[in-house]
Protein backbone atom coordinates (compact mmCIF):
# COMPACT_ATOMS: atom_id res chain seq x y z
CA UNK A 1 0.00 0.00 0.00
CA UNK A 2 1.76 3.12 -1.29
CA UNK A 3 0.14 6.40 -0.26
CA UNK A 4 0.85 10.04 0.36
CA UNK A 5 -1.88 11.72 2.39
CA UNK A 6 -1.95 15.34 3.54
CA UNK A 7 -3.36 15.18 7.07
CA UNK A 8 -4.85 18.15 8.92
CA UNK A 9 -3.41 17.37 12.35
CA UNK A 10 -5.55 18.55 15.27
CA UNK A 11 -3.92 20.25 18.24
CA UNK A 12 -3.30 18.45 21.53
CA UNK A 13 -2.02 15.24 19.95
CA UNK A 14 1.49 14.37 18.80
CA UNK A 15 2.60 13.74 15.23
CA UNK A 16 3.35 10.18 16.35
CA UNK A 17 -0.28 9.84 17.48
CA UNK A 18 -1.36 10.67 13.92
CA UNK A 19 0.97 8.02 12.49
CA UNK A 20 -0.32 5.43 14.98
CA UNK A 21 -3.90 6.22 13.97
CA UNK A 22 -3.05 5.84 10.28
CA UNK A 23 -1.35 2.51 10.98
CA UNK A 24 -4.68 1.23 12.28
CA UNK A 25 -6.73 2.76 9.46
CA UNK A 26 -4.48 1.43 6.68
CA UNK A 27 -3.56 -1.77 8.54
CA UNK A 28 0.17 -1.30 8.02
CA UNK A 29 3.18 -0.37 10.14
CA UNK A 30 5.16 1.16 7.27
CA UNK A 31 4.05 4.77 7.74
CA UNK A 32 5.96 7.95 8.49
CA UNK A 33 5.44 11.70 8.60
CA UNK A 34 7.61 14.35 6.99
CA UNK A 35 8.01 17.04 9.62
CA UNK A 36 7.06 16.98 13.29
CA UNK A 37 4.36 19.33 14.55
CA UNK A 38 4.35 20.14 18.28
CA UNK A 39 1.30 18.90 20.22
CA UNK A 40 0.05 22.50 20.52
CA UNK A 41 0.19 22.89 16.73
CA UNK A 42 -2.31 21.93 14.06
CA UNK A 43 -2.36 21.86 10.29
CA UNK A 44 -0.48 20.21 7.45
CA UNK A 45 1.24 16.94 8.32
CA UNK A 46 2.30 15.06 5.19
CA UNK A 47 2.21 11.30 5.83
CA UNK A 48 3.57 8.55 3.60
CA UNK A 49 2.95 4.79 3.46
CA UNK A 50 4.71 1.86 1.82
CA UNK A 51 7.47 2.60 -0.67
CA UNK A 52 6.74 6.32 -0.39
CA UNK A 53 8.40 6.24 3.06
CA UNK A 54 11.67 6.24 1.10
CA UNK A 55 10.86 9.84 0.16
CA UNK A 56 10.67 11.16 3.73
CA UNK A 57 13.96 13.09 3.47
CA UNK A 58 12.92 14.75 0.19
CA UNK A 59 9.58 15.82 1.64
CA UNK A 60 10.98 16.90 5.02
CA UNK A 61 13.32 19.32 3.25
CA UNK A 62 10.42 21.30 1.73
CA UNK A 63 9.81 24.88 2.87
CA UNK A 64 6.97 25.39 5.34
CA UNK A 65 4.43 28.15 5.99
CA UNK A 66 2.83 28.88 9.35
CA UNK A 67 0.38 31.18 11.08
CA UNK A 68 1.51 31.71 14.68
CA UNK A 69 0.32 33.68 17.68
CA UNK A 70 2.56 35.17 20.38
CA UNK A 71 1.19 35.75 23.87
CA UNK A 72 3.19 38.71 25.15
CA UNK A 73 4.28 39.25 28.75
CA UNK A 74 5.04 35.66 29.75
CA UNK A 75 7.90 33.25 29.14
CA UNK A 76 7.70 29.49 29.66
CA UNK A 77 10.28 26.73 29.85
CA UNK A 78 8.95 25.09 26.66
CA UNK A 79 8.50 28.40 24.77
CA UNK A 80 4.77 27.68 24.37
CA UNK A 81 1.73 28.02 26.61
CA UNK A 82 1.79 24.30 27.44
CA UNK A 83 4.88 24.90 29.57
CA UNK A 84 5.53 26.30 33.04
CA UNK A 85 5.70 30.09 33.33
CA UNK A 86 9.22 31.12 34.35
CA UNK A 87 8.93 34.90 33.88
CA UNK A 88 6.24 37.57 33.62
CA UNK A 89 6.59 41.15 32.48
CA UNK A 90 4.37 44.14 31.66
CA UNK A 91 3.83 44.56 27.94
CA UNK A 92 5.06 47.83 26.48
CA UNK A 93 5.03 47.16 22.75
CA UNK A 94 3.49 49.29 20.01
CA UNK A 95 2.32 48.44 16.52
CA UNK A 96 5.16 50.53 15.11
CA UNK A 97 7.67 48.54 17.18
CA UNK A 98 6.38 45.28 15.71
CA UNK A 99 6.38 46.58 12.14
CA UNK A 100 9.95 47.78 12.53
CA UNK A 101 11.16 44.43 13.92
CA UNK A 102 9.36 42.47 11.22
CA UNK A 103 10.72 44.68 8.45
CA UNK A 104 14.29 44.43 9.76
CA UNK A 105 14.28 40.78 10.80
CA UNK A 106 17.16 38.87 9.17
CA UNK A 107 16.33 36.68 6.19
CA UNK A 108 18.96 34.19 7.31
CA UNK A 109 20.42 33.64 10.78
CA UNK A 110 21.72 31.06 13.23
CA UNK A 111 18.81 29.88 15.36
CA UNK A 112 19.18 28.12 18.70
CA UNK A 113 17.24 24.87 18.92
CA UNK A 114 14.78 24.89 21.87
CA UNK A 115 15.72 22.70 24.81
CA UNK A 116 12.30 21.04 24.64
CA UNK A 117 12.78 19.40 21.24
CA UNK A 118 13.52 15.96 19.80
CA UNK A 119 16.96 16.88 18.46
CA UNK A 120 19.49 14.35 19.74
CA UNK A 121 22.78 15.12 21.50
CA UNK A 122 24.97 12.16 22.45
CA UNK A 123 22.14 9.76 21.70
CA UNK A 124 19.57 11.49 23.91
CA UNK A 125 16.79 13.87 22.91
CA UNK A 126 17.11 17.42 24.19
CA UNK A 127 13.80 17.25 26.04
CA UNK A 128 15.14 14.30 28.04
CA UNK A 129 17.97 16.51 29.34
CA UNK A 130 15.49 19.32 30.05
CA UNK A 131 13.10 17.09 31.98
CA UNK A 132 15.97 15.91 34.16
CA UNK A 133 17.24 19.49 34.72
CA UNK A 134 20.53 18.71 32.97
CA UNK A 135 22.14 21.75 31.36
CA UNK A 136 23.58 21.12 27.92
CA UNK A 137 24.81 23.42 25.17
CA UNK A 138 21.98 23.81 22.70
CA UNK A 139 22.80 23.32 19.02
CA UNK A 140 22.51 26.16 16.53
CA UNK A 141 21.14 25.86 13.00
CA UNK A 142 21.23 28.22 10.07
CA UNK A 143 17.64 28.92 8.99
CA UNK A 144 15.99 30.98 6.27
CA UNK A 145 13.05 33.29 6.97
CA UNK A 146 11.54 33.91 3.54
CA UNK A 147 8.65 36.07 4.74
CA UNK A 148 7.30 37.55 7.96
CA UNK A 149 3.87 39.15 7.72
CA UNK A 150 1.98 40.78 10.58
CA UNK A 151 -1.67 39.73 10.61
CA UNK A 152 -2.98 41.10 13.92
CA UNK A 153 -1.96 42.88 17.12
CA UNK A 154 -4.41 43.45 19.98
CA UNK A 155 -2.02 44.84 22.59
CA UNK A 156 -1.27 41.53 24.28
CA UNK A 157 -0.98 39.10 21.36
CA UNK A 158 0.69 39.15 17.94
CA UNK A 159 -0.47 36.94 15.07
CA UNK A 160 1.76 36.59 12.04
CA UNK A 161 2.34 34.47 8.95
CA UNK A 162 5.79 33.21 8.03
CA UNK A 163 7.43 31.04 5.39
CA UNK A 164 10.60 29.31 6.55
CA UNK A 165 13.19 26.71 5.62
CA UNK A 166 13.52 23.17 6.89
CA UNK A 167 14.60 22.95 10.53
CA UNK A 168 13.17 26.30 11.64
CA UNK A 169 11.55 26.24 15.07
CA UNK A 170 8.69 28.73 15.30
CA UNK A 171 8.96 28.72 19.10
CA UNK A 172 12.56 29.89 18.77
CA UNK A 173 11.62 32.39 16.07
CA UNK A 174 9.05 33.86 18.46
CA UNK A 175 11.64 34.09 21.23
CA UNK A 176 13.99 35.92 18.85
CA UNK A 177 11.23 38.30 17.72
CA UNK A 178 10.43 39.09 21.36
CA UNK A 179 14.11 39.71 22.12
CA UNK A 180 14.19 42.25 19.28
CA UNK A 181 11.07 43.86 20.77
CA UNK A 182 12.79 44.04 24.20
CA UNK A 183 9.99 42.02 25.73
CA UNK A 184 9.07 38.41 26.45
CA UNK A 185 6.45 36.18 24.90
CA UNK A 186 5.53 32.60 24.19
CA UNK A 187 3.76 30.72 21.42
CA UNK A 188 0.04 30.31 22.13
CA UNK A 189 -1.08 28.91 18.78
CA UNK A 190 0.51 27.48 15.64
CA UNK A 191 -1.01 26.33 12.36
CA UNK A 192 1.10 24.88 9.57
CA UNK A 193 -0.71 26.12 6.49
CA UNK A 194 1.64 24.79 3.84
CA UNK A 195 4.53 22.39 3.24
CA UNK A 196 5.99 22.64 -0.23
CA UNK A 197 2.97 22.56 -2.54
CA UNK A 198 0.74 20.88 0.06
CA UNK A 199 -1.74 23.34 1.56
CA UNK A 200 -4.16 23.08 4.45
CA UNK A 201 -7.07 23.60 2.02
CA UNK A 202 -6.33 20.20 0.44
CA UNK A 203 -5.68 18.35 3.70
CA UNK A 204 -7.90 15.76 5.37
CA UNK A 205 -8.91 15.20 8.97
CA UNK A 206 -8.35 11.82 10.57
CA UNK A 207 -12.13 11.30 10.51
CA UNK A 208 -12.16 11.99 6.76
CA UNK A 209 -9.44 9.41 6.22
CA UNK A 210 -11.05 6.83 8.49
CA UNK A 211 -14.29 7.19 6.50
CA UNK A 212 -12.47 6.89 3.18
CA UNK A 213 -13.09 10.52 2.21
CA UNK A 214 -9.57 11.42 1.09
CA UNK A 215 -7.26 11.40 -1.92
CA UNK A 216 -3.85 9.75 -1.98
CA UNK A 217 -1.36 11.56 -4.21
CA UNK A 218 1.07 9.89 -6.61
CA UNK A 219 4.74 10.84 -6.68
CA UNK A 220 4.11 12.69 -9.94
CA UNK A 221 1.74 15.01 -8.09
CA UNK A 222 4.04 15.87 -5.21
CA UNK A 223 7.56 15.70 -6.64
CA UNK A 224 8.64 18.25 -9.21
CA UNK A 225 10.92 15.79 -10.97
CA UNK A 226 10.68 15.05 -14.69
CA UNK A 227 9.24 11.67 -15.63
CA UNK A 228 10.69 9.51 -18.41
CA UNK A 229 9.35 6.32 -19.97
CA UNK A 230 12.21 3.83 -19.73
CA UNK A 231 13.70 2.95 -23.13
CA UNK A 232 13.80 -0.82 -23.68
CA UNK A 233 17.59 -0.89 -23.76
CA UNK A 234 17.74 0.55 -20.21
CA UNK A 235 14.85 -1.37 -18.63
CA UNK A 236 16.86 -4.27 -17.19
CA UNK A 237 19.63 -1.94 -15.98
CA UNK A 238 17.18 0.32 -14.15
CA UNK A 239 15.20 -2.58 -12.66
CA UNK A 240 18.47 -3.94 -11.26
CA UNK A 241 19.55 -0.53 -9.95
CA UNK A 242 22.52 -0.06 -12.27
CA UNK A 243 24.03 3.25 -13.30
CA UNK A 244 23.21 4.51 -16.80
CA UNK A 245 24.57 7.36 -18.96
CA UNK A 246 22.78 10.69 -18.69
CA UNK A 247 21.59 10.67 -22.28
CA UNK A 248 18.40 12.46 -21.13
CA UNK A 249 20.19 15.66 -20.02
CA UNK A 250 18.78 15.39 -16.48
CA UNK A 251 20.11 18.13 -14.18
CA UNK A 252 19.10 16.65 -10.82
CA UNK A 253 16.55 13.85 -10.33
CA UNK A 254 14.23 11.92 -12.65
CA UNK A 255 11.39 9.41 -12.19
CA UNK A 256 11.70 6.39 -14.48
CA UNK A 257 8.43 4.71 -15.43
CA UNK A 258 7.28 1.92 -17.74
CA UNK A 259 3.68 1.18 -18.71
CA UNK A 260 2.34 3.48 -15.94
CA UNK A 261 4.48 1.80 -13.27
CA UNK A 262 7.10 3.77 -11.34
CA UNK A 263 10.40 1.89 -11.16
CA UNK A 264 12.95 4.26 -9.68
CA UNK A 265 14.11 7.78 -9.02
CA UNK A 266 17.61 8.40 -10.35
CA UNK A 267 19.97 11.28 -9.62
CA UNK A 268 22.56 12.90 -11.85
CA UNK A 269 26.11 12.69 -10.53
CA UNK A 270 28.89 13.91 -12.81
CA UNK A 271 26.64 13.31 -15.83
CA UNK A 272 25.95 9.71 -14.86
CA UNK A 273 22.52 8.68 -13.60
CA UNK A 274 22.58 6.46 -10.54
CA UNK A 275 19.79 5.07 -8.30
CA UNK A 276 18.45 7.48 -5.71
CA UNK A 277 15.39 5.53 -4.60
CA UNK A 278 14.17 2.20 -6.00
CA UNK A 279 10.39 2.05 -6.22
CA UNK A 280 9.86 -1.43 -7.66
CA UNK A 281 11.08 -3.40 -4.64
Amino acid sequence: MDKLVVVNKPSDITSRDVVNKLCKIFNTKKIGHTGTLDPIASGVLVCVCGKYTKLVNDLTSLDKEYIATIKLGIKTDTLDTKGTIIEEKDVNVTLDDIKKVFNNFPKSYNQTVPKYSAVKINGKKLYEYARNNIDIKLPVRKVEIYSLELLDFDGTSITFKTKVSKGTYIRSLIEDICNDLNTIGTMSNLIRTKQGNFSIEESYTLNDIENGNYKSLSIHEFLNYPSIEIPDEYLKLIINGNKIPNSFNIKDKVIFTKSNKDYAIYINEFNVLKPYIMLNE
